[in-house]
């Protein structure tokens, strides 16, 4: 097999079955679900949670992942803070001829590692190959199934109360700056790496400790501020946070000074907003701070009112403002 893909690779002939064999089937398995056009599951639920979402982050590896972890984690988390449990992904690679078939074998074992870390199997795929200049490298498609057991807490956003806490599970802006320092375009250089991880394990342990989850989301692209601006209304909620409390390493400080971002929009890939009863912060602190990416884990505000849809954020000096959704673009490209 050619060290490069090229146009035969993906015209359905003999180098395409190749590599699907050698690089696809030979990491993620499922010899017999490769002989038909579609994988046979055996769902243990009548509900589930069904999601699809497309990669196109540029560059493809950064500190702390690569296109193929993001693919999978990204997939996986949106099931997750659905409050159900993820079984299931397909992959389709959109392939640029000329790409080296060693960084897809990189990206596919990572893809392979997360899935292993979350649980879950990657059934099912395609493989496109499109001419040199047509797509930046690779592009991934990623579709998930989640299942709700019948014992399982499901979570209530329509419950959302005056007085409900605001958990964020680690620092954020970690992601975007990542990225962004990876590009090289602007000279500023960091040793921050992504946050980006599957993070379904954390979820359980909280849904498991906690009957009282209001509300789960990951704030990736838009980041914090606009996450819970979407949250507030779309649950007519008012949220009030404290600047103080926000969990932002100096390496996101600094960078977001010099380029003039906030790091309150920046994207994140590895945390989750908790919105959970009061009575119940500190068990969901104790689990979430039970894993790595957790260990950050703190309240950063409240529910204050209902039937508003507002979130405002308190500065450490007292005054108060409103926040709103990001508008126009910060970083693209960073998923």
């Amino acid at each position: 097999m050619s060290d490069r893909i090229n146009l035969a690779h993906g015209d359905g002939g003999e180098l395409a079955h190749k590599l699907i064999q050698d690089v696809f089937v030979e990491k993620f398995g499922h010899d017999k679900q490769a002989q038909l056009d579609a994988a046979l599951l055996s769902l243990s639920s009548s509900e589930i949670a069904f999601t699809t979402d497309s990669f196109v982050v540029k560059p493809l590896f950064f500190p702390g992942g690569n296109i193929g972890k993001l693919a999978v984690a990204g997939t996986v988390n949106d099931l997750a803070v659905t409050g159900a449990t993820p079984k299931f992904l397909t992959a389709s690679f959109i392939i640029e001829e000329g790409f080296l078939i060693k960084d897809l074998r990189v990206i596919v074992e990572s893809m392979y590692e997360e899935a292993e870390k979350a649980g879950v199997k990657i059934v099912a795929g395609d493989t496109k190959v499109v001419e040199l200049g047509s797509a930046d490298g690779l592009y991934i498609n990623t579709t998930g199934i989640g299942v709700f057991e019948s014992n399982q807490v499901r979570i209530q956003p329509e419950n959302i109360e005056v007085g409900d806490s605001i958990i964020i599970s680690g620092t954020i802006g970690d992601h975007g700056i990542a990225i962004l320092t990876a590009r090289g375009e602007l000279g500023i250089k960091s040793d921050l790496c992504s946050d980006c991880a599957t993070l379904n394990r954390m979820i359980a342990d909280v849904v498991q400790v906690s009957e009282h989850v209001k509300m789960m989301r990951d704030p990736t692209r838009g980041g914090l501020a606009t996450t819970l601006v979407e949250i507030c209304e779309d649950f007519k909620v008012t949220v009030e946070i404290e600047e103080s409390r926000v969990p932002i390493k100096n390496q996101v400080h600094g960078a977001s000074d010099i380029l003039g971002f906030d790091p309150l929009y920046l994207a994140n890939e590895g945390k989750i907003i908790f919105i959970v009863a009061k009575e119940d912060e500190d068990k969901v602190l104790q689990a979430v701070r039970q894993h790595e990416e957790g260990k950050d884990a703190c309240v950063i505000g409240k529910v204050t009112a209902k039937d508003k849809g507002q979130l405002f954020i308190t500065t450490p000096i007292g005054s108060k403002r409103r926040l709103n959704r990001l508008a126009g673009t910060m970083l693209p490209r960073i998923c």
